[in-house]
């Protein structure tokens, strides 16, 4: 029995956290660092993710199962400035307390014994939150940040204080907290590039989540000219930090230091960073619209050094519109401002020199850090308008001297990055579904997209609808968009507050109208965007028949090599939309990934299980897709599926095709010099990939072992042998029968056919047999409507003959198949081959796919004449070597090609050799070795030395002791009986050196040992 102790120590040096790896070498100069892996500080336990805080008991899987008395935790480790976590599992086996009874027992789940009736736990495994996640995302909801270098100088950020370069540096910040994962967005200064990484900190400076900021940024990035990103799985200890309001967030440069020299200049490179603390923000909930302020052109840069604002803007268009300011700033104030302190707040249409707002509010106590203001204040709908159009700007300025110390910054679309997306599903009675989502670029235009699917008219109307309102007002017609009426994007260049305030309220629909009747419905609602989102457009996931489903995935591939997806599914069955864990053995949802060669006919599906779930909305990662998966998927040919599956029954609900560009170095590499194969099937894949072993030839695919007829030719008849596709030509077999009655081969067959009787040459000398597995079969698209035969899935016209086709060997010539015409059975009679009339050691095979063999042909040399021998008509092979040789003076020399395929073999030296040829093989530098002798024999070469017999080499030795003449027949023998001598005489003086040594061992001990020779 495995020992608990030792079972926790493999858990303690085996399956801890990934945060417990360091990278053992140090990078090379031309490692990007910013491919850096991200390190998540949980723990990995087999295939479950942990936590950083829980507990619970190790399961080892079958056939162990879960061992009791091994507790493990995830703990944080520090490491300098960063948090990692990292498994640790003991023994509680001796930590159980002592039963205060006489017959304790120990139950089901349970490590240590205790007495009948006591039912108390032994450990805390994972206790219930004593908050639910949907107050918990409550409290946690909404939080924001400013970050310059005023905002940093508390955390003693040494390298922001010392390094000018970033002292400009500013950025505001929004936090949502969202299903355990902590989505965040950036908005940068003016002069603010994107950071190369971002840190979440405590108040102690621990590093506690870090991640590598893309420096180019996905589709949605680079139109809203934002910062987006997610903290995922957020564990329960930070957020803790987080509701606490002690999290900070840290966003990192990469800077270039000069140092001047007397003679020279060098140059170095450091990080630099700004932090900033989250906090909450009451107005955040009804941001609208944002703005980040920096100082001004004309202002006091000694005294405006690292000052920035924030701006949380909202509106109300209701009977009175009204808007409400929230401002977060520092560095406004002179040295002199201690108390009460009034502070000037703008908005104003710069180009139109338009104010609209004009108010004063009063910092009772001015800090240096951070300060709060609130303006509220009526306006017209003209002046909402030009707000929704990104064409004012906000200023906060010292009443003193509002030009030395004044900050300002354009007014656009809310910081946070958020896309709204709604499914369009079908109402009662009517089929079709589709999709739609929108966002708001950095100019403030409402960027939307939209596809269709099942829609029995190709003209819908596509129209935007305040479903707030009880009569569905219409504020939009998208009809113009639509392609073909069923994609189609567009880009509202002035959306006004009738139409964003119903859009960030999740009031707004999309309907979709068919003259014919059908009509789509759904509404766009906020989603948060991440790495899935940062994307372009969204796939439609359709139904598998008409029951209302309909889905939308996001999908986007990092550097990483690692797949995120964002599913969104409507119409689902109460049992499986329903996300509590109670039922998720009773019913639940499966994501699978399908991926394939070649959109053809009979293509092989790789086939993989993302990930089971509940309820209607999905977020995830996979990692570890080999390069051609990968490549498929960037080219387009891979499928999701939503299947159902409740008490072990499986539906298929939704599916759909989508495509996703994969980084370069994710894809398989070639060689300089080798070009990438368009076809995808042409890559072959990992060992971990299941695929089975299909052919593609020509427009489809083929399974293993199926044969077919090439639709290009006829007369090609293929299989397919490990994955590869052959084909042979098809060879036609002589037909006997009289002219009329020959027919040409009909369409589809290579071959001509005897029509009426069965042929001439079917008649042989043993009775034929009826072919297991053949079948008739009346063809009523052949020539004439032939009545045939259908043979390994071939048609065959009545009467016509063939030979049968044996992969992988290819075509059968030494036995013909025949459809009788009579009564359609097929029969394969085999060739006879005649009697031999030489030794079947010599008889040949003329080629390699000949029947049968035959003898060696043999000439007769005429005396005294110079015409060439006539052949002997016997062929018995009977005439002497010496004439038979000679018959090479006067044969017609051939070619190579003709000696090859007549079954003649390849060799180095003087090849090729006909078939049947002996001869001695030739080396350099010995010359003619007559001891070996070769042959020929169907395209194979056997080379044997001479084997001399112990009888053949005593009789030479004794010639040779009388100085008798040896024959020069026996020279090979001589050498080898010579040699053969000197290794029994060696063997001989060493075995009676070894026979003397035992005989003085025999002397001193009376035992005695018999060798096997004494034995002989």
């Amino acid at each position: 029995m495995i020992g608990l102790a030792g079972v926790a120590l493999v858990f303690l040096l085996g399956l801890a956290g990934p945060g417990g790896e360091a990278r053992k070498v140090a990078p090379l100069i031309e490692d990007e660092w910013a491919r850096r892996p991200h390190r998540a500080a949980e723990c990995t336990f087999g295939k479950q993710i942990r936590e950083l805080g829980s507990t619970w008991y190790a399961d080892l899987g079958p056939p162990f199962g879960v061992m009791y008395c091994i507790k493990c935790e995830c703990i944080p480790i520090q490491k300098k400035r960063r948090i990692i976590a990292r498994v640790q599992c003991r023994n509680i086996k001796n930590e159980c307390p002592k039963p205060m009874c006489d017959e304790p027992v120990l139950l089901p789940g349970r490590c240590c014994k205790s007495c009948p009736g006591d039912y108390s736990a032994e450990i805390v495994h994972d206790l219930p939150i004593q908050q639910t996640l949907e107050e918990e995302e409550r409290s946690l909801k909404h939080f924001a940040t400013l970050i310059s270098s005023r905002t940093s100088r508390h955390l003693h950020d040494e390298a922001s204080e010392t390094n000018p370069s970033i002292a400009s540096y500013v950025a505001a910040g929004r936090f949502t907290f969202h299903r355990k994962n902590l989505y965040y967005s950036f908005t940068l200064g003016a002069s603010t590039p994107r950071p190369r990484s971002l840190q979440f900190i405590d108040d102690e400076g621990s590093i506690l989540e870090e991640q590598i900021i893309d420096p180019i940024g996905g589709a949605y990035q680079n139109a809203t000219g934002k910062l987006c990103g997610v903290w995922r799985r957020v564990p329960r200890d930070y957020r803790k930090i987080l509701r606490e309001e002690q999290l900070f967030v840290s966003l990192i440069w990469e800077t270039t230091t000069t140092t001047m020299m007397t003679t020279t200049v060098t140059s170095t490179m450091s990080t630099s960073s700004l932090t900033g603390q989250l906090a909450r923000y009451k107005a955040l909930s009804t941001e609208q619209f944002s703005s980040l302020l920096e100082p001004t052109m004309g202002v006091d840069r000694t005294m405006m050094t690292g000052s920035s604002a924030t701006a949380i803007i909202s509106v109300s268009s209701t009977s009175a519109p009204s808007i409400h300011v929230s401002l977060a700033f520092n560095g406004v104030f002179f040295p002199e401002d201690i108390v009460d302190v009034p502070l000037i707040v703008i908005i104003e249409h710069v180009e139109k020199d338009y104010v609209l707002l004009t108010e004063e509010i009063t910092i009772k106590k001015p800090s240096n850090d951070i300060n709060f203001g609130e303006v509220r204040s009526a306006l017209s709908g003209a002046d909402l308008r030009l707000l929704s159009r990104g064409k004012l700007y906000i200023t906060i300025a010292s009443r003193k001297d509002s030009q030395a110390l004044r900050l300002a910054g354009p007014i656009g679309p809310r910081t946070s990055c958020d896309v709204f997306q709604a499914l369009l599903a079908p109402e009662s009675g009517t089929e079709g579904s589709g999709l739609a989502w929108a966002f708001l670029d950095r100019f403030g235009a409402l960027r939307y997209g939209m596809k269709l699917a099942g829609i029995d008219d190709k003209n819908p109307m596509v129209t935007l609808v305040d479903d707030g309102v009880k009569r569905k007002t219409e504020l939009e017609d998208l009809t113009a968009s639509l392609i073909a009426g069923t994609n189609g994007n567009g880009t509202l260049e002035r959306p006004g507050p009738r139409l964003l305030e119903p859009l960030f309220k999740g009031e707004l629909g999309v309907v979709v109208n068919s003259p014919l009747g059908s009509t789509l419905r759904g509404r766009l609602m906020q989603r948060p965007v991440a790495e899935a989102k940062d994307t372009s457009t969204p796939f439609l996931l359709r139904p598998a028949g008409s029951n209302g489903n309909v889905g939308l995935i996001w999908l986007a591939i990092d550097a990483d090599c690692v797949l995120h997806y964002e599913l969104e599914v409507g119409g689902l069955p109460e049992e499986v939309n329903d996300d509590d864990d109670d039922d998720e053995e009773e019913a639940s949802l499966r994501l699978y990934l399908e991926t394939m060669p070649l959109l053809a006919q009979g293509a092989p599906v790789s086939r993989r299980l993302l990930e089971e779930f509940n309820g209607n909305v999905l977020e995830g990662s996979v990692t570890g897709l080999s390069p051609i998966e990968l490549y498929r998927i960037d080219s387009g040919i891979g499928f999701l599926e939503v299947m159902a599956v409740n008490k072990n029954v499986s539906t298929k609900m939704l599916k759909g095709q989508f495509k996703t560009r994969a980084p370069l170095s994710c894809l398989p590499h070639y060689a300089d010099n080798d070009v990438a194969s368009v076809m995808v099937y042409s890559l072959h894949p990992s060992s971990a990939e299941i695929e089975t072993a299909s052919c593609f030839h020509e427009t489809r695919f083929y399974e293993e072992g199926i044969q077919w007829t090439a639709k290009s030719d006829p007369c090609l008849m293929c299989h397919c042998h490990r994955g590869v596709a052959k084909c042979d030509t098809v060879p036609c077999p002589p037909i006997n029968c009289p002219a009329y009655r020959r027919a040409r081969a009909p369409p589809g067959h290579c071959c001509s056919v005897c029509l009426g009787l069965p042929p001439d040459n079917f008649t042989t000398e043993n009775p034929p047999r009826t072919t297991p597995g053949s079948k008739t079969t009346e063809d009523t698209n052949s020539v004439g409507a032939f009545k045939g035969c259908t043979l390994a899935g071939q048609f065959h016209v009545a009467g016509a003959s063939w030979h049968p086709y044996l992969p992988p060997a290819g075509f059968d010539t030494c036995a013909i198949c025949t459809c009788d015409p009579v009564s359609l059975e097929v029969r394969c009679p085999r060739v006879q081959c005649p009697t031999l009339d030489c030794d079947e050691k010599i008889a040949v095979r003329p080629d390699k796919k000949a029947c049968c063999r035959q003898c060696p042909l043999v000439s007769v040399i005429p005396i005294g004449g110079t015409n060439p021998p006539a052949t002997n008509p016997g062929g018995d092979g009977c005439l002497p070597k010496d004439q038979a040789d000679s018959l090479h003076m006067y044969a017609a020399k051939r070619t190579p090609e003709e000696i090859l395929a007549d079954g003649g073999c390849k060799y180095p030296m003087g090849g090729p050799y006909e078939n049947g040829k002996e001869w001695h093989p030739k080396i350099h530098s010995h010359g003619e070795i007559k001891c070996v002798k070769c042959r020929c024999k169907n395209g194979e070469v056997r080379c044997d030395r001479k084997r001399c017999p112990r009888s053949l080499c005593n009789s030479i030795a004794n010639q040779l002791k009388r100085g008798e003449r040896i024959p020069d027949a026996d020279d090979c023998c001589t050498t080898q009986c010579r040699r053969a001598r000197r290794h029994h005489r060696n063997h001989r003086n060493n075995h009676h050196h070894h026979q003397q040594t035992r005989h003085h061992a025999s002397s001193k001990n009376p035992k005695h040992s018999v060798t096997p020779r004494d034995l002989s």
